[in-house]
């Protein structure tokens, strides 16, 4: 179980890597803020569930498991929360293209 374990591991922080790459690709404010809800949230719970497979069932898994609830909660809401404050606030993005586009 180890190994299968380890495996998710390394899958969920290869997807956070891409998604890192992702947020950089980006250039506005909206498109980013929905990569990195991506991440947070599919990647820390591709991580857990490769933590609570290694670790087998135990009082250490069923915490882990209370903390996915929470983030499956929790970091959807604080997502949209930080994107409706943003736009609420008054920031709006333009409708003119990037300046670095070469492709018209």
């Amino acid at each position: 179980m180890a190994l299968v374990g380890d495996i998710i591991i390394i899958v969920g922080t290869i997807f956070m890597l891409f998604g890192v790459i992702g947020i950089f690709r980006f250039r506005r404010f909206y498109p980013r803020i929905l990569v990195v809800a991506k991440i947070d949230t599919v990647g820390a719970l591709t991580v857990a569930i490769g933590v609570i497979v290694r670790q087998g069932l135990s009082f250490f898994s069923f915490r882990t498991l209370l903390l996915l609830v929470l983030l499956l909660v929790i970091n959807p809401m604080v997502t949209y929360v930080i994107g409706r404050s943003a736009y609420l606030s008054g920031y709006r993005e333009e409708d003119t293209h990037d300046t670095t586009d070469t492709k018209h």
